[in-house]
Order: C-alpha cells, then sequence, then structure tokens
C-alpha cells in the first residue's frame, strides 16, 4: 500500500507524525495490495486537529474523517472507522462471492439490520429566538434543538455545524 501523506493549515509535517501516520495507515496493508493508495490529509484549524483518510478502491471509496484536540488521537480515531468500513466492506464481497459460485444452490440472504424507530418522545415546542434556542441546545448537550421562532410563528431548527458554528434550519 502506497501512502500519500498532505498536509493543509499546519506549517510543516513533523517526523513524528509521518512515522505514526506510515506506521498506523501501513497495518492496513493486510487488506489491501501495493496498487491501492492511501491519501492521508492532516490538518489544523484553531486548535483542532483533522486527519482524513481516503482509499480509492475499485467500484467504491473507503472515506472517513475525525476532528479532535490532538491529532494522534485524530489519527486513532479515523483508522478505526476505517477499520469498520473495510470490514463491512469485505463482508459484502464474500457475500457476493458466495451467490455467485453456485448458481444452482440458492442462497438466501442475511437479513441485514434495518434501522428502525425505537423511541418517540413528545415535547412542547416553545416560541423563542434563535439565540435562547441555541442557549437550550447547549444547555441540554444536544446537537439540534427544535423550537417556534417568536417573529415569524414557525418550527425552526437550530444546529451545532462540524466547523463549530450554528446553522437555522427554516421550512418554506
Amino acid at each position: 500500500m502506497r501512502i500519500n501523506i498532505t498536509v493543509r493549515n499546519m506549517m510543516t509535517l513533523s517526523p513524528s507524525v509521518a512515522n505514526y501516520v506510515n506506521k498506523k495507515v501501513g497495518k492496513l496493508d493486510r487488506y489491501f495490495g501495493d496498487e491501492i493508495e492511501a491519501q492521508v490529509r492532516l490538518s489544523m484549524e484553531r486548535h483542532r486537529f483533522t486527519c482524513e483518510i481516503t482509499i480509492p478502491l475499485p467500484g467504491e471509496i473507503l472515506r472517513a474523517e475525525e476532528t479532535t484536540g490532538d491529532m494522534y488521537v485524530s489519527i486513532d480515531s479515523v483508522l478505526s472507522k476505517l477499520e469498520g468500513q473495510i470490514r463491512k466492506h469485505r463482508t459484502r464481497l464474500a457475500k457476493r462471492m458466495k451467490r455467485d459460485a453456485d448458481p444452482i444452490e440458492v442462497f438466501l440472504p442475511e437479513e441485514e439490520a434495518v434501522p428502525q424507530v425505537v423511541r418517540t418522545k413528545r415535547f412542547r415546542v416553545d416560541a423563542m429566538d434563535v439565540d435562547e434556542a441555541i442557549s437550550q441546545m447547549e444547555m441540554l448537550g444536544h446537537t439540534f434543538f427544535l423550537f417556534r421562532d417568536k417573529t415569524s410563528d414557525q418550527i425552526c431548527l437550530v444546529y451545532t455545524r462540524q466547523d463549530g458554528n450554528y446553522g437555522v434550519l427554516i421550512p418554506e
């Protein structure tokens, strides 16, 4: 496996981080041959470290991204996400190969876990402005909050974006 490291928003790539990436991403070599290239993008923004790894495969692209306060933790988290995707990809390939191996024998596919609604929650939607909704969302520790806008009397949703800012969804 070839490893291509790209650095953005950082002055230089330290040898220790480069060695760590090569060592950790190199462990994925057991899943792939030499012709596969892993593209690793490291960046820093506002004391937050982002590691993004993209592995283009024939017919599919494996990609994971993680942002934390420590570059090494970001790298480890991304690799654990990628290993899960690789296992899922390999299982899917194995099922396909098993299904295509003997056309006379009928294989019943295993039932895949379909996401289901497991909880319904009712709550009162109070009228408030966006700043109040943000403070309520932060107090609850949620990443989104549903509220009724005081000025327009519409149901709106405020959410936390990946960059740390907030977004508001307003229906038309």
